[in-house]
């Protein structure tokens, strides 16, 4: 939320100490996130008249444009906008200029021919996004002068502070200069009065036909209105709070729900058939035309305000509808503030992923009396622009029951204390809470607190005892640490989870933390089927793909990587994953993703049995299933009975193009749910051996169909408890071996526990992983 300084100066006599103001908005809970000042001047920018244009003959993209600031001496720039015409004063950025980008402005040659300087447009001075073409200045600028003095152009500071959803209060500038005020024992200005209402009555009806979903609506008719532009100052602070001038009528309805939150919206009266409005819920697939030009399809959840004759003009709480919108010829509008139930508007936000700054007030929450005090600053200040403004007799006020009440807490000073570990009475409750609203009444040694309507979210007593704390100082109470009888400590599969990641960090693997979110087609080509859950309302504009897998992130973390001429990384990464299912929820389970560039099936299968072993788990290697996405020859998945709980291989070559990686990838995948979930048996202790091992290489041709886990299996079960190692060391195809057949070479390392082996002990062996291995077709090879 930006909160301009000048806006909240208004309110309350805050001084010019923006370093001490911060401070303040920070220690009442409002954390300030940033102090930035914009709208200044750039200096060495200064006014000049466009004396003529040429173009040059080898020179399409550009054009010459001849000025002059004041001294009488016409000066050459090059151009690239043409939007400029002889007479027109624009800014002109002198040599050694620098702009807010970092650009020093040099007088840099073109075709031969310098250039003094540059012409700026609104976006290069920090003005506004407009870079269509140069700024236009007024024609009655002096020329000469730098810029921003003669657009009149003043400094605003902004503060960039974090709302949490529990302040609704806090996303008006009022909001915060009641937290400010009571911290520093001000007070804050008197709220507007709505003058008297003038003949002729002129009335906008209203008609509530669905009162618990909108359970007080207002409307007032203005009369007088002559639409144009905004004080400069005004336009000025709507531009820092990151708003768009529009014109005097929009920007009154914009600064006003900015400076009270309280969202109101003006309709051109002549357009409202009728003469007044009727909310109602929408019916099932109806729609309307929103002000941003979008056709919306609304659903019987949806609430709408239509005009007198049932034509929907808005949707309630969001966004305006373009048929009654004000224009250059409005001359009277009926002006609109409601209260809407929150919840609702939430829904149809998420639903229609359309969220305006009047929603995002609505949804969190608004004060149901603050209407009032909106309208009369409405008043006030449209009358700035409009002094033949006139407020017609006849404003509505309709209400129903469903309105919510102020509520009465009782607050015990005792519990307060044993909260925040200091003691107060109820008298120093009172001081600290009644500054910003809340009405207190003594009831025996406690208090009846009423809480303010503007703060909906105070619903209990520790919503009061966080007030209280907030007020008094977090910095005052000290620190104390909680007693509990509960015992604590971490659950078995957090302790696992913890070990895992500890051995995974032990076999030099830097975990990553990739977007957990995915783009159209990253699943496909990362070789997975395309069908996901979908997300209405993405945090980012095209993520908006719920991860199947871990693959798609830690293939471009891997990309990222080659980008930067760091090859051969090894990454791990733990987090959740959401294949689609029939429930309404999808099947969300804890994922395990292992990716070393630069390496190949082995070395994601040495991975998986160090994990295996550490970690007590067991599963068999099916190379008979080929996982999606990965080498068909050098893959496998990791089967836990009948249930697949990962993949373990090499990346598909055509995956790893996909993702532009130049390397050989090896890849595990686990389903850490099933894994973490079941307590493994302890590791049993095995005796080390003091006498030396023998390593041992045989090299078996075999046929294809034969998996390479089948004759892994075949070797360990013939050597017997001689075998301390087994390694697959060399794949090899080709010339000299027979066709549809393959040869795996191992290194054997083996070891006695009583006895250094002689080479008789070695040769009786290797017979016999011969005679075990050639049952399956492996044929040794000499």
């Amino acid at each position: 939320m930006r909160i301009v300084h000048s806006m909240l100066h208004d309110l309350v006599a805050i001084g010019d100490d923006v370093d001490a103001i911060a401070d303040i908005i920070t220690n009442v809970g409002l954390a300030v996130e940033d102090v930035s000042r914009v709208g200044g001047t750039v200096d060495g920018v200064i006014t000049a008249r466009v004396l003529r244009t040429e173009r040059h003959p080898d020179a399409a993209k550009v054009h010459r444009v001849f000025v002059d600031n004041g001294d009488g001496v016409e000066r050459h720039v090059w151009c690239g906008a043409f939007n400029m015409q002889p007479g027109d004063i624009i800014p002109l950025a002198t040599p050694g200029t620098v702009m807010p980008d970092g650009r020093a402005i040099e007088p840099k040659p073109i075709l031969g021919i310098s250039s003094d300087g540059m012409l700026c447009s609104a976006r290069e001075l920090g003005l506004g996004d407009d870079h269509t073409g140069i700024l236009i200045l007024p024609a009655a600028t002096p020329l000469g002068v730098p810029y921003g003095e003669a657009l009149g152009m003043e400094e605003e500071v902004v503060y960039d502070i974090d709302v949490l959803r529990n302040r609704p209060d806090a996303y008006g500038h009022l909001g915060v200069a009641r937290d400010v005020a009571a911290k520093l024992g001000l007070s804050v200005a008197l709220a507007p009065v709505l003058p008297a209402p003038q003949a002729p009555t002129r009335t906008a009806t209203v008609e509530l036909v669905d009162g618990d979903r909108c359970p007080r609506f207002t409307s007032v008719v203005l009369s007088g209105v002559k639409v144009g532009p905004s004080p400069d100052w005004m336009a000025r602070r709507l531009t820092a709070a990151g708003m768009r001038p529009i014109n005097n009528v929009v920007d009154v309805s914009n600064y006003v729900m900015l400076e009270t939150n309280q969202p109101n919206h003006a309709y051109d009266f002549d357009t409202l058939g009728g003469g007044g409005f009727r909310v109602r819920l929408a019916r099932e697939g109806e729609t309307m035309i929103t002000l941003d030009d979008t056709e919306r399809t609304l659903t019987a959840d949806d609430l709408l305000i239509c005009d007198a004759t049932d034509r929907p003009i808005g949707i309630a709480g969001i966004m305006g509808g373009q048929n009654t919108e004000i224009s250059d010829s409005t001359t009277v509008i009926a002006l609109e503030t409601a209260w809407f139930e929150p919840a609702a508007i939430m829904r149809s936000v998420v639903r229609m992923g359309l969220r305006t700054e009047a929603s995002a007030r609505f949804e969190r929450g608004m004060d149901t009396h603050g209407i009032d005090r909106s309208t009369a600053r409405f008043v006030e200040l449209l009358s700035l622009t409009c002094p033949d403004l006139v407020v017609h007799d006849g404003a509505v006020d309709a209400r129903t029951p469903q309105l919510p009440v102020p509520a009465v807490l009782r607050v015990r000073p005792a519990r307060v204390g044993a909260l925040l570990g200091a003691a107060f009475t109820a008298e120093q409750i009172r001081a600290l809470i009644e500054p910003i609203g809340f009405l207190c009444t003594p009831a025996g040694e406690d208090l009846d607190v009423t809480v303010p309507t503007w703060r909906p979210d105070c619903t209990g007593e520790i919503d009061i005892v966080e007030e209280v704390a907030r007020l008094f100082g977090y910095d005052l109470l000290g620190k104390t640490v909680p007693k509990s009888t509960v015992p604590g400590g971490l659950s078995g599969v957090q302790q696992r989870r913890r070990r895992l990641r500890d051995v995974l960090l032990g076999l030099g693997l830097s975990e990553a933390m990739p977007h957990p979110f995915l783009t159209a087609g990253e699943l496909e080509k990362a070789g997975l089927p395309a069908d996901s859950v979908r997300l209405v309302n993405p945090l980012v504009v095209g993520d908006d793909l719920l991860r199947t897998s871990l693959r798609p992130g830690l293939l471009k973390a891997v990309a990222f990587n080659e980008s930067h001429r760091r090859s051969a990384v090894s990454l791990f990464e733990i987090g959740h994953v959401y294949p689609p299912s029939t429930d309404v929820l999808p099947a969300e389970y804890e994922a395990l993703g292992v990716v070393i560039a630069g390496a190949d099936a082995p070395a994601a299968v040495a991975v998986w049995r160090e994990l295996a072993t550490a970690m007590g788990w067991g599963a068999r290697l099916d190379q008979g299933t080929v996982p999606a996405g990965l080498h068909p020859a050098r893959s496998a998945t990791l089967s836990l009975g009948k249930d697949a709980i990962g993949v373990v291989g090499e990346v598909h070559p055509d995956v790893a193009e996909a993702f532009d990686v130049t390397e050989r990838v090896a890849i595990l995948e686990l389903n850490l749910s099933v894994l973490l979930a079941n307590e493994p048996k302890p590791a049993a202790w095995k005796p080390t051996s003091r006498f030396p091992s023998s390593d041992l290489d045989l090299a078996f041709v075999l046929p294809e169909s034969v998996t390479a886990e089948k004759l892994d299996k075949a070797i360990r079960q013939a050597a017997g408890n001689l075998l301390v190692e087994l390694t697959l060391f060399d794949v090899y195809r080709g010339t000299g071996l027979p066709e549809t057949t393959r040869s795996l070479a191992y290194r054997l390392r083996l070891q006695s526990l009583e006895r250094t082996l002689t080479d008789d002990d070695v040769a009786q062996l290797r017979a016999k992983i011969e005679a075990a291995t050639k049952k399956m077709g492996a044929v040794l090879r000499s």
